[in-house]
């Protein structure tokens, strides 16, 4: 007895990739992986540079306002509107005769303490040393007024002044307090240090070492991220060769001028600051100019890339009034 055993095959199979389709998915995967990629690091990047800016405008502005609105009492109660370098109470202190100290037979010797620039003498603890994160010194501006407002104000530090009290302050560039970085660019900040001038002349120093009236402290943080601060004093002439100019000099070549030494007008103040919040991008900017002054950025191959920007202002005197008045008679 026999069986017959019948085979059937199925027309139907399952079929994979061939080497080409899985090669041509592998580089459209790809392609989309990195589109996708770059969509994200253009993401944090504008983040990044979003959050910098707005720490900018936060800390900043707001303290470069603060900063305008203090100078603008410099030479507030005094009753010689022209300022120099040798007005007493002079809105302006750049020299000792501004705060009563005649120059002889001792001159004041703090001059660290005085409107300084690069290339002046520093004298004394916490005065200015010129610190800043550029190939150029910053600047020291130490201006001083009286309170005859008719009420207790506040100082750039926040200590009260009573009424005709003489407040004396200076704004310049420090290092953070406890700051210990060890890279060629520090953690600066602008720093105020206010106190008080006696009537008779020269500076209060009855208070207390710890009171924050004590002039020539350490002084009080008002902008933060700071990179450069530079001044130049705005002068009108009413005499001279120069007669009816307007100028802006730095206070060394101000204190040069031997004749015909013109008045101070007006502050011209400028800052470059950065945001703390890092920056993916390539473009860093290392160049800075600061009123009319190239500023480059030190080399530091430890620090990261931050958004700097540079801020400049022009502030008038409201209180240092020049009057040139001619003699000459018509016929």
């Amino acid at each position: 007895m026999s069986s017959n055993h019948s085979y059937r095959y199925s027309d139907n199979y399952q079929a994979g990739f061939t080497l080409i389709e899985l090669m041509i998915s592998l580089v459209l995967g790809l392609i989309v992986s990195a589109a996708v990629i770059q969509v994200y690091l253009i993401n944090v990047k504008t983040s990044s540079i979003q959050a910098s800016g707005s720490e900018l405008q936060d800390a900043s502005v707001f303290g470069l306002q603060q900063l305008e609105k203090k100078v603008r009492l410099a030479n507030l109660g005094n009753p010689s509107t022209q300022i120099d370098s040798t007005t007493v109470n002079g809105g302006v202190v750049l020299t000792g005769l501004n705060i009563g100290v005649p120059a002889t037979p001792t001159p004041y010797a703090n001059t660290g303490y005085l409107t300084r620039r690069a290339g002046d003498t520093s004298v004394g603890s916490n005065g200015w040393t010129g610190i800043s994160n550029t190939n150029i010194n910053s600047d020291q501006l130490t201006i001083q007024y009286t309170n005859i407002t008719g009420s207790p104000i506040r100082d750039c530090e926040g200590a009260e002044a009573a009424v005709n009290d003489i407040i004396i302050e200076r704004y310049f560039l420090r290092q953070v307090t406890g700051d210990s970085s060890a890279g060629v660019i520090k953690n600066l900040v602008l720093a105020c240090d206010a106190g008080r001038v006696n009537k008779a002349g020269g500076i209060d120093n009855t208070m207390a070492a710890t009171d924050s009236r004590q002039f020539g402290q350490a002084g009080q943080e008002l902008i933060v991220n700071a990179d450069q601060f530079k001044v130049l004093l705005g002068v009108q002439y009413t005499k001279g060769a120069n007669v009816g100019r307007t100028m802006y000099l730095p206070s060394s070549a101000y204190l040069a001028i031997t004749a015909d030494r013109p008045a101070i007008t007006s502050i011209k103040m400028g800052l470059i600051v950065h945001g703390t919040t890092p920056v993916l991008s390539s473009d860093d900017q290392t160049s800075f100019t600061l009123l009319g002054q190239s500023n480059v950025l030190k080399t530091d191959a430890s620090r990261s890339k931050q958004v700097r920007t540079s801020y400049e202002t022009t502030t008038l005197l409201r209180n240092a009034r020049v009057v040139s008045v001619s003699t000459s008679l018509l016929p």
